[in-house]
């Protein structure tokens, strides 16, 4: 065999090896469907037990719901996003269904949405925290208020890093026609 068919069969077996990410892809669903599970038995908890909770105790159980949405959320678009842009490209062209961010998503645009999703789901965290904020040590509070700061400069650079990027590719692109 020369060494052009070896060169070409190593490079169709290496573009082949993105498939192994489909199992992981597979998990991700399997992992959604235990927080299905999770956000229903919290909500049979909340309703059945509604007469008897305080304002505050509903609060925290309908956080901790809007928390598993978003994660919900989250997980989708990493398993639809990264698929579609790691992996495969889905065919949905003509399905009603199709959302809206999948047809102009790239691994930096996936990135950015992920941070904001990241952000929503520590500023939950921290909603409940403060919420809970009398049964909550104060080096907790500090921590999660630092972790939430983190994930807000985290976003605002990988934002700005995008958009730097995204500049220069169209300055490039610019330059050759």
């Amino acid at each position: 065999m020369s060494i052009q068919k070896t060169v070409k069969a190593l490079e169709y077996f290496i573009f082949w090896s993105r498939w192994l990410q489909a199992p992981l892809y597979l998990g991700l669903i399997a992992a959604q469907g235990v927080y299905v599970y999770q956000f229903m038995h919290e909500l049979v908890h909340l309703v059945s037990k509604a007469g008897s909770l305080s304002e505050n105790e509903v609060m925290l159980i309908v956080l901790g719901l809007i928390d598993v949405v978003m994660i919900a959320n989250l997980l989708i678009m990493v398993i639809i996003g990264g698929y579609e842009t790691f992996v495969s490209r889905l065919d949905l062209e003509d399905h009603p269904d199709q959302p809206e961010w999948l047809s102009h998503v790239n691994a930096g645009v996936l990135k950015v949405k992920l941070a904001v999703a990241l952000i929503s789901i520590s500023s939950i965290h921290l909603l409940r925290t403060f919420i809970n904020a009398g049964q909550v040590e104060d080096r907790v509070v500090i921590a999660q208020i630092a972790i939430h700061a983190s994930f807000l400069i985290s976003a605002i650079a990988i934002a700005w890093t995008d958009k730097i990027m995204m500049q220069t590719l169209c300055i490039g692109h610019n330059e050759k026609h």
